[in-house]
């Protein structure tokens, strides 16, 4: 009896100690970074391989954040406003194409429906950097190069088919039965649409949300090259321009990306209850 209950605490202590050394692996890069940060301009100086700074200097963070350009335009508070608009306009403009789109893939029977998916899902095999050239080539010819407006048009597109298929998987598991009532009482169809299943698919469209909001916040290759002007820039962009060509300015680049990480690690925590739910919902086979 004694034998048998103390092998399953052996097991238990040794399942954790696994659990804890890949924590700690995982954690490692980031505790990296946040020592290069803090340790001012001593940043990868000398052979000290612990994650924990010897010195202790908010230097980095200030020349980052107090940044002015040659005309005195505060250059780290306008970028951060560029990348907030974008962000958050991307997320909108985006959400609001991808559920209509999935609630009519999920629920109407129309000429080309499964074609369509096929072609959504087959776009999301192919890197994105593949487009840049025709979306430059549009841009251009449509004025939008060189606007945030042009990088909101740009990034709610290309974020579409992966939105369109998450969303319409949750549409799948909501039950017709609902909409088939409120018809029946008199309810139209939009007014089901936005009362009864978009209250219900909540945690999908706050997953969905989520990762369009990340995907417009930390892309860098697009807005690197529709962007011209510093002012113009999003904040990737300036994290970028800490690499030179011959030398990389490791303080400042650690610094700036900790600051970018923050907007981000902040809504996971605001939406971490919706993640699991949402994700697994959405999981579903569609048909």
């Amino acid at each position: 009896m004694n034998s048998n209950r103390a092998f399953p605490r052996w097991s238990l202590l040794l399942r954790y100690a696994f659990l804890t050394v890949v924590a700690f692996l995982t954690i490692l890069p980031v505790l990296w970074v946040i020592k290069i940060a803090l340790s001012g301009e001593n940043a990868f100086q000398g052979s000290d391989l612990s994650p924990i700074p010897s010195v202790l200097s908010l230097k980095n963070f200030y020349d980052v954040v107090l940044a002015k350009d040659a005309q005195g335009n505060w250059i780290f508070g306008r970028q951060l406003f560029n990348s907030l608009v974008v962000s958050a306009l991307t997320t909108v403009v985006g959400i609001s194409l991808a559920c209509t789109a999935a609630y009519a893939f999920s629920r109407f029977r129309f000429v080309g429906r499964r074609s369509l998916l096929m072609l959504f899902l087959i776009s999301q095999m192919f890197p994105g950097i593949l487009m840049m050239v025709p979306l430059y080539v549009i841009m251009q010819k449509t004025g939008l190069l060189d606007t945030l407006v042009g990088l909101v048009v740009v990034y709610s597109i290309t974020s579409l088919p992966f939105s369109v298929w998450m969303l319409k998987g949750y549409f799948d598991t909501i039950p017709k039965d609902l909409e088939e009532a409120a018809i029946i009482d008199g309810a139209s169809p939009i007014r089901v649409f936005t009362t009864i299943v978009l209250p219900l698919a909540m945690p999908a469209v706050a997953i969905t949300a989520l990762f369009s909001f990340m995907s417009a916040w930390n892309e860098f290759v697009l807005a690197y090259t529709f962007m011209s002007k510093e002012t113009s820039f999003t904040l990737p962009v300036t994290i970028r321009n800490y690499v030179g060509e011959h030398t990389v300015k490791w303080g400042l680049f650690a610094a700036s990306s900790l600051l970018v990480s923050i907007p981000v690690v902040s809504l996971f925590f605001a939406l971490q209850r919706y993640l699991v739910s949402g994700l697994t919902a959405g999981g579903v086979k569609g048909g």
